[in-house]
């Protein structure tokens, strides 16, 4: 019998490190260094993620793919996978005729590559299907960022502040940055070296100068790349649907841990209610939508809740997430982040 803890190890992101070569040069721009624990870092971390919508007509998942080659069956007949682009041999078969049945049938076996380059052999259907089921449970995962691709190679400047040594590593591809990222500890502050180049979903090569610039793009991706929406939600209608806390509140350092044991409800005439250990304090919430931003905001009066308070932009949400980012100083975005309670 499959059982589900089969897979749970790959919610840790339990991965290697990957080979980074040392360059000795060890100046790095403090404005645009950023830590393990940064907003910013995490979104780093998801543009380089492994791209696992190009075969959601196969899989039906995007926190996986099916690793290249392999071969299915549609209608009959046998379609071999070889490259990304004979996914549209699939799509071309399944829009051939309108009494069939249209399904995509997998040759086993075959290996999943997860998001996070976890690889897992599949042997039959009974335990692909077991995968897939394992993956829905998840629905609102916060996964890869598709439309945005690094023009490699890059170079990344470390500080260790308990070594106080700086070093730099050269980075050739999307799977050693994701792994560079994880395995950064808490003494340790990186910044990428700039100009870094980009491809963008329209298939525009961009210069990024800054973090500013990088973390736009990544937001201009989330927004516009058909890929990365796949659901049409309303934002009102997300947010006043029951309870939500503060994941993370940063401004220069992580400051969540103030609002730890919150819960907040925001209600349909614009009244939100802060509570913690029984106690409760009202304020009020609008959101509308300024030069084509969702802009949000909060007022409370207590000092400790007044802190909130701030035009914030919308950056992302689902379901049972929601980042907001605040640009108004142009040295420092603060980050507030919703989690569905």
């Amino acid at each position: 019998m499959f059982r589900l803890k089969k897979y749970l190890p790959l919610m840790g992101f339990l991965l290697l490190f990957s080979c980074q070569s040392e360059i000795n040069e060890q100046s790095y721009n403090p404005q645009e260094t950023v830590s393990s624990y940064s907003p910013l870092t995490s979104y780093f971390q998801r543009v380089a993620m492994v791209k696992t919508v190009g075969d959601n007509v196969v899989d039906q998942s995007s926190y996986c793919t099916i690793k290249l080659p392999y071969t299915v069956t549609v209608n009959n007949e046998s379609i071999a996978v070889n490259t990304t682009a004979d996914y549209q041999k699939i799509f071309d078969n399944i829009n051939a005729s309108y009494t069939d049945d249209d399904i995509v049938k997998i040759d086993f076996p075959v290996t999943m590559v997860y998001y996070n380059y976890i690889e897992k052999y599949i042997p039959d259907q009974a335990d692909f299907d077991a995968l897939i089921d394992y993956w829905n449970l998840y629905p609102d995962l916060l996964s890869k960022i598709n439309g945005l691709n690094v023009n490699y190679p890059i170079t990344v400047n470390i500080y260790n502040s308990a070594s106080q040594i700086g070093s730099s590593v050269s980075i050739t591809s999307d799977q050693a940055f994701f792994n560079f990222i994880k395995n950064l500890n808490s003494s340790q502050y990186i910044a990428l070296k700039y100009p870094v180049s980009i491809t963008d979903y329209n298939n525009q090569t961009k210069t990024i100068s800054n973090n500013v610039q990088f973390e736009n793009v990544i937001k201009d991706a989330i927004d516009n790349c058909p890929e990365n929406n796949t659901t049409v939600l309303d934002f009102t209608g997300v947010i006043t649907n029951g309870s939500w806390s503060i994941s993370c509140f940063f401004d220069k350092i992580e400051k969540f841990s103030a609002y730890s044991g919150y819960t907040f409800v925001f209600k349909n005439d614009k009244s939100v209610v802060a509570t913690k250990a029984g106690v409760s304090e009202t304020g009020q919430w609008e959101s509308k939508i300024v030069n084509g931003v969702r802009e949000f905001k909060i007022s409370f009066s207590s000092d400790l809740l007044h802190k909130l308070d701030c035009s914030w932009k919308l950056f992302e949400f689902n379901n049972s997430k929601i980042h907001l980012r605040d640009l108004s100083d142009s040295k420092n975005t603060r980050y507030l982040y919703l989690d569905k309670y």
